[in-house]
C-alpha cells in the first residue's frame, strides 16, 4: 500500500514537471512571433517634405533718434521767454525762445540812416556829375567853334586863345570823370551800407530760436531770463535738446561672414521685447568697412514710428533674412550626419529597412536643412539616435514631429 502511493507521488510530480515545461516552451514561441516585430528596435523618424526655408540673423540694437540736436543761440541775450518744456512735441519752424538784446536794436537804426546818408551822397554824386557834363559840353563846343575859325581864316584869332580853350576843354573832361568815379564809390557805399543793415536784420532775427526739424523736447536747459551765450563760443549753454523720433535709428554689428549678403532696402522684422510687438523695419546704409576690432560691419536700420510709441533706449531684436529660399525639399537638422560632401541620412524603407543614404545639402537653418539631392519626398530620415543602427536592419518606425509626436504602428 505503501508503495502505490509514492509511486502515485512520483506520478504527480513528474505530470506537474511537464506542465511546467509545455508552458514555458508556448510563452518563449509566443515572444518570438513569426515576425518578430516585438524585439525590433524603435527609432524616430521624420519624413522629408518641400517647405519654404530662409535662414535669419538675429542681432540686438538700441534705438537711436534719427536724429538729435542741442539747440543753440546764433546771438548772446537774455532769455525773454521760452515757450516749450521736456516731453513737447513740436514742429519744423515753430518758435522755441525770444531772447532780449537792447543794443542789437540800437545797430539796426544805425546802420538803417548809414543807408539813407549814403543814398542822399549818391544824389549829390550824381548832381555833380550832371554840372561837370554840362560844363565839358560848354568848354568842348567852345573849342571846337574856335578851332574851326582857324581851319577856315588862318590869322584871323590868336594861336594863345584857341590853345586856352582846348585846356578848359581838357580840364572840363577831367572834372567829369572825377565825378563820375566819385558816383561810382557813393554807389558802392550804399552797397556796404544796405549789407549791414541787411546784417543787423540777420542778427536780430536770430533772437527768436525756432526749432529746425519736428521732434520732441528731451530735455530743457534754460529759464527765462538765463543769460545765453552766443552758440559759437566754449562755454555756451543750449536752450534745449531736440530728438526726431518719428523715425528711429537701429545701428547692428553685422558679422563679417554675413557681410556680403546685407543690401540696402531690405526689409527686416525688429522684435520689440518690452512692448512684445514686431515692427517693420528696412535697411538704410552700412558704413562699407570692417572694423577690426570686432569684425563687424555697422547696418544702420531704420524704423518708422509715427505714433512715438518707440522711445529710443529701448532695446530689439532684428530679424535679418540673409537667404531665403521657396519649396524645397527638407529634413531636421538631427537627420544628416557629417558635412559638405561626407553629408549622409539613413532612411527607413516602406519594409522598415534601414539604408544609408549620401545627400546633398543647402540652406541649413538651426532647425531644418535642405536637401538638393539624395531623398525624395515623403521618405523616412531616422533623427534619433543612429549609434547602433546598420544598413540592412529592420527596425519599427516612430514618426516624430517637431513639437508633438505620432506613433506608427
Amino acid at each position: 500500500m505503501l508503495k502505490l502511493s509514492t509511486a502515485g507521488a512520483v506520478l504527480t510530480t513528474g505530470l506537474l514537471l511537464f506542465l511546467v515545461s509545455c508552458s514555458k516552451s508556448q510563452q518563449a514561441e509566443a515572444r518570438v512571433s513569426p515576425e518578430g516585430s516585438i524585439h525590433l528596435p524603435v527609432v524616430a523618424v521624420a519624413a522629408a517634405a518641400f517647405e519654404d526655408m530662409r535662414h535669419d540673423l538675429v542681432l540686438t540694437a538700441e534705438f537711436r533718434p534719427f536724429q538729435e540736436i542741442e539747440v543753440m543761440a546764433k546771438v548772446a541775450g537774455y532769455i525773454k521767454s521760452i515757450n516749450v518744456d521736456a516731453g513737447d512735441r513740436i514742429k519744423e519752424g515753430q518758435l522755441i525762445a525770444t531772447l532780449e538784446v537792447p543794443e542789437m536794436a540800437n545797430e539796426m537804426t544805425r546802420a538803417r540812416a548809414t543807408v539813407q546818408r549814403s543814398a542822399a551822397e549818391v544824389a549829390r554824386a550824381r548832381d555833380e556829375v550832371a554840372r561837370a557834363e554840362s560844363a565839358h559840353q560848354i568848354a568842348h563846343l567852345s573849342y571846337q567853334r574856335l578851332a574851326a575859325v582857324v581851319a577856315s581864316r588862318p590869322g584871323l584869332l590868336a594861336q594863345q586863345e584857341v590853345d586856352d580853350a582846348h585846356g578848359r576843354d581838357l580840364v572840363a573832361e577831367a572834372q567829369l570823370a572825377s565825378a563820375k568815379s566819385a558816383l561810382a564809390v557813393t554807389e558802392q557805399q550804399v552797397d556796404m551800407s544796405k549789407a549791414d543793415e541787411a546784417k543787423s536784420k540777420i542778427l536780430f532775427a536770430y533772437t527768436k530760436v525756432v526749432a529746425p526739424f519736428s521732434g520732441v523736447v528731451t530735455k530743457r536747459y534754460a529759464n527765462t531770463g538765463s543769460m545765453i551765450q552766443a552758440g559759437t563760443a566754449s562755454q555756451a549753454m543750449p536752450l534745449i535738446r531736440l530728438s526726431q523720433n518719428s523715425m528711429l535709428r537701429l545701428i547692428l554689428p553685422v558679422p563679417e561672414s554675413v557681410v556680403p549678403s546685407v543690401r540696402i532696402g531690405q526689409v527686416v522684422e525688429v522684435r520689440v521685447p518690452s512692448l512684445q510687438r514686431v515692427f517693420p523695419g528696412k535697411v538704410a546704409r552700412f558704413s562699407g568697412r570692417v572694423q577690426s576690432s570686432t569684425r563687424t560691419m555697422e547696418t544702420e536700420v531704420d524704423v518708422p514710428n509715427s505714433s512715438l510709441v518707440l522711445i529710443p533706449g529701448m532695446y530689439a531684436e532684428v530679424n535679418l533674412t540673409l537667404e531665403r529660399r521657396g519649396s524645397v525639399l527638407a529634413v531636421p537638422t538631427q537627420a544628416v550626419e557629417g558635412e559638405g560632401k561626407g553629408a549622409k541620412v539613413y532612411v527607413v524603407t516602406q519594409n522598415g529597412v534601414v539604408e544609408v543614404r549620401p545627400v546633398n545639402v543647402g540652406l541649413e537653418t538651426a532647425t531644418r536643412v535642405e536637401i538638393k539631392s539624395g531623398l525624395k519626398e515623403g521618405e523616412m530620415v531616422v533623427i534619433g539616435n543612429r549609434s547602433g543602427l546598420k544598413p540592412g536592419q529592420r527596425v519599427a518606425p516612430k514618426v516624430t514631429v517637431i513639437g508633438r509626436e505620432k506613433g506608427k504602428e
